[in-house]
């Protein structure tokens, strides 16, 4: 989306899609899920549980650490990454507030 259109929306609309965008990707959910098992810094293992290819994974890493899901430490000469939890939480409140605030009325089925 261009500048000139984000402007448009509110900063909660333009957040919320930052967010839905860095999602929107299945291998971005299987890495989520992965750190979520792991419950540590993955280092590297992505690739052999995934079958993805390694630049494919850095990729994916890249566009999950530009919203801030996943935060990296360099060891040596690889990163380690895990998921941030402070941004994790709020995440996960925002898509909850979203969701409270359109409440599904079942008795209104429009279509």
């Amino acid at each position: 989306m261009g500048l000139t259109k984000e402007i448009l929306f509110t900063e909660y609309q333009n957040e919320m899609a930052l967010y839905a965008k860095a999602l929107a990707h299945p291998a971005r959910i299987a890495i989520l899920q992965e750190l979520f098992k792991s419950k540590t810094c993955i280092c590297g293992d992505l690739v052999n549980q995934l079958g993805l290819a390694q630049p494919t994974i850095s990729q994916h890493l890249k566009e999950l650490k530009k919203v801030n899901l996943i935060k990296g430490t360099i060891e040596g000469v690889r990163v380690c990454y895990c998921l941030n939890q402070e941004t994790l939480k709020f995440f996960s409140e925002k898509f909850k507030d979203l969701f409270e605030l359109n409440e599904i009325n079942e008795q209104s089925d429009c279509c």
